[in-house]
């Protein structure tokens, strides 16, 4: 798989590159530019655009940023996380209410759950409720999904689940906030076996020298043209379509997993519902590629219970990439996320992997996806990584693009031109 001879990679070597993106500013938060996976756009009470930005560590755990000119971005709140053992990493917004996941190094931890934010005076967030799903084998709540003003659906453990294994320690639960104030849940799901008491045995483990990362929820998509169906990304156990037409029982209707023989990690599914086709991403967690091939992958989805893969998004190989620090491959895409403030599109995907940079594909012919823009800025100052290390995108329904660094360089505006 290598990428276009008519893009500037080809060439590129170690240089940066920008190729039809414009870069409109970047900003370093303050010094706490470690930024995580939590990216929402909510228009203020005053008209004011405030990009929420959740963070990859502490001691930060969520930042404001004033976006309404893109070219002079404006942090207006950044907060402090209650202990230094956790991290928020994770976040959605609807109107003027924010929800942010907390999870801890360590299982047993507290606090480790998820909570409720008031945010129509962006510099002042309130906390209207926290639900605690802390426990003995949980470190609470990976990611979330909050986009109806609803429900919330999460990737979690829970006091009350022990696992077969503890990598498989968190799994997808549903929770009604239609009252802000109390959280209730109302369903959960998952792997058959994962769960001590379960009467299906433990699933298998990956073998050696492929990676164990656990069969374990991660993304918890939800969208509006199927209100019952969850895209669920279950990371060593593939994906999963699920039935959640009974919140209270969950059920899964297909699955698709490509590992073995590749290296496990599913991350995201992001469904295309006028072109029956689901976008599908892997996750790099091994620096120097150690764990390549990590892909965005593209199914046809015709017959939602025989998920067929057709392409993946094209990729240089890692030759020029193991080396530079840090991890080479795929890891978000751009959700089109069911709100007024997030562009939309069935033809562009765009997607962050690490070193590798953002990258935008056009697959208007899904056989055969086409490179169209790249944007790999230079190793910011004091990164750990000694390279870029881009973890997550976001477009906004102005078709300005935000992305950002997992550990120094903050955020990244862009514009698209192609």
């Amino acid at each position: 798989m290598s990428v276009s001879d008519t893009s500037p990679l080809a060439k590129s070597g170690y240089e940066p590159v920008t190729w039809n993106f414009k870069l409109l500013a970047q900003h370093e938060m303050q010094g706490f530019g470690g930024m995580g996976e939590g990216m929402s756009i909510q228009i203020a009470p005053d008209g004011r655009r405030i990009l929420w930005l959740a963070h990859e560590s502490a001691p930060k755990n969520f930042t404001g940023v004033d976006v309404s000119d893109p070219r002079k971005p404006k942090v207006v709140v950044q907060t402090d996380l209650p202990q230094k053992h956790m991290r928020s990493n994770s976040l959605e917004v609807t109107d003027n209410i924010m929800a942010v996941a907390y999870q801890t190094q360590k299982v047993g931890l507290k606090p480790a759950g998820f909570e409720l934010f008031d945010i129509s005076v962006p510099e002042q967030p309130k906390s209207i409720a926290f639900f605690d799903c802390s426990g003995p084998h949980s470190r609470g709540v990976h990611q979330l999904w909050f986009c109806d003003g609803e429900y919330v659906h999460l990737s979690a453990g829970a006091p009350d689940f022990t696992p077969t294994h503890p990598n498989d320690d968190q799994f997808y639960r549903i929770f009604d906030v239609r009252n802000l104030s109390k959280p209730t849940e109302v369903g959960r799901w998952w792997l058959p076996g994962t769960r001590v008491g379960d009467s299906a045995p433990p699933p298998a483990r990956h073998p050696k020298p492929l990676l164990d990362r656990g069969n374990r929820a991660h993304n918890t998509n939800v969208y509006p043209d199927r209100p019952d169906r969850c895209y669920l990304g279950y990371i060593d156990a593939g994906m999963f379509i699920m039935d959640i037409s009974d919140k209270s029982r969950p059920k899964p209707i297909s699955r698709w997993d490509n590992s073995p023989p590749y290296t496990g990690f599913t991350h995201t599914v992001l469904p295309l519902f006028d072109r029956n086709l689901l976008v599908v991403t892997d996750e790099s967690t091994i620096d120097n590629a150690a764990d390549w091939p990590k892909l965005i992958w593209i199914l046809d989805a015709r017959d939602e219970q025989h998920l067929l893969p057709i392409s993946t998004c094209p990729l240089p190989g890692p030759e020029g990439y193991a080396n530079r620090g840090g991890r080479f491959g795929a890891h978000n895409i751009h959700e089109n996320t069911p709100r007024p403030t997030a562009w939309h599109s069935d033809q562009i995907v765009l997607g962050t992997f690490f070193n590798g940079g953002l990258r935008a594909y056009d697959i208007a012919n899904p056989f055969q996806p086409k490179e169209v823009a790249t944007f790999i800025p230079p190793a910011p100052p004091l990164s750990p990584a000694k390279s870029i290390q881009l973890n997550d995108v976001f477009v906004d329904e102005r078709e300005i693009v935000y992305t950002v660094d997992r550990h120094v360089g903050g955020l990244y505006i862009l514009e698209m031109e192609f």
